[in-house]
């Protein structure tokens, strides 16, 4: 019998280490432990709840729990284990020792000031420092496996939204409409909504982040819907308005100075383009209008793994975008009392410019319900 080959990663994870090796070894960082079960998922392809991965010039560590060893030994059978008895910090403390780590670099975005200082105390004399955010930074540009799982969950929540449109009457509460979204999502295959789905009513529409309740649709509603659908681990993330019956003749205009200054924004982008530079097209534009006031948030944010990803695209921001980057584009306008108009859709960094991956229709004719 010839000798059992031994596991090796995927040749998108090795990729994706050899990249984070060569950014440590730059940085001088002999070893890096990462907590955010997000870039464990990215970097190593395990996706246990409970954990850390730690990683070295020469080995992956994962330091789990029993409740993830099969999963462990399915998911990266080539990575070393360490199931741990006890406390994290504990855990991690002996895989130092073993490994005769002079310091051990974290990610101090991703754990409480008590684990702080429990993952100090016990991996004395390993000194502990907080790392920059090298695979939040790796995240931003989305591989084609990515975009793959991006377009995925993108085509679900489109489905979904097609379906619960056609089932809105006049009579729905907020709540019914945001869980019939959220059942035809999973029924198409998503392994969750992206984020707690918003459907505003009325003059709940003005809350930007207004939490789905007890208001019905009546005739003359507008509807905005805020969605997107989990696909593998990657987040879609969509707006569309709705009305029924009628449009209020305000709001037509408003409708349309959002979509115009949306469009605006996204013929905007190609790479090397500042964030808040595209940020300011879209603002620009509706400060034209009489709505600066009224336009309260960023234009968007990076999605993939979370559903909040770099590049932030806002104001005062001034990373320059790079093909590969995938980005909401989501102007809004909020009349307290009134109501209020998002529109939004996820787009590609291209190399020669940008690609909208979203492709709900978003006229207003488009919007109407009868």
């Amino acid at each position: 019998m010839g000798k059992q080959k031994k596991a090796k990663p995927s040749l998108t994870i090795q990729k994706r280490l050899d990249r984070c090796r060569a950014e440590l070894r730059q940085r001088g960082i002999p070893a890096y432990l990462i907590t955010s079960r997000m870039d464990q998922i990215y970097l190593t392809g395990f996706n246990g709840e409970d954990g850390a991965a730690l990683i070295t010039s020469r080995g992956v560590h994962i330091i789990t729990d029993g409740r993830f060893e099969e999963a462990f030994r399915l998911q990266i059978p080539w990575a070393q284990r360490h199931m741990r008895q006890n406390s994290l910090a504990e855990t991690v403390a002996k895989v130092c020792r073993k490994l005769r780590l002079p310091e051990l670099h974290f990610q101090p975005d991703d754990v409480t000031v008590q684990e702080n200082a429990a993952l100090r105390k016990a991996c004395r004399p390993t000194r502990l420092i907080g790392a920059p955010p090298i695979v939040t930074h790796m995240r931003r540009i989305k591989d084609r496996s990515e975009l793959k799982k991006l377009r995925h969950a993108i085509s679900i929540a489109e489905a979904a939204f097609k379906a619960a449109k056609r089932k809105i009457k006049i009579g729905m509460t907020e709540i019914e409409i945001a869980a019939f979204l959220e059942f035809e999502m999973k029924k198409r295959g998503a392994m969750g909504p992206s984020f707690p789905t918003i459907v505003a009513e009325g003059k709940n529409a003005a809350l930007p982040h207004a939490e789905p309740g007890q208001r019905r649709v009546r005739r003359g509603s507008l509807i905005l819907i805020d969605w997107g659908a989990i696909s593998e681990y990657y987040c879609s993330d969509l707006t569309r308005m709705l009305f029924v019956g009628k449009i209020p003749a305000r709001l037509a205009e408003v409708y349309q100075i959002v979509l115009e200054a949306q469009q605006r924004a996204i013929e905007s982008i190609a790479p090397g383009k500042r964030v808040c530079d595209v940020d300011e097209v879209a603002r620009a534009y509706i400060a034209q209008k009489g709505y600066g006031a009224e336009f309260s948030h960023g234009l968007g944010h990076g999605i993939g793994l979370d559903i909040h990803e770099d590049p932030r695209v806002k104001y005062g921001f001034t990373d320059r975008l790079e093909a590969g980057m995938v980005m909401t584009i989501e102007p809004g306008i909020y009349l307290p009392g009134i109501g209020g108009v998002r529109i939004e859709d996820d787009v590609l960094v291209t190399a020669r410019g940008h690609e909208v991956l979203t492709h709900l229709p978003k006229s207003l004719a488009s919007a109407m319900i009868q």
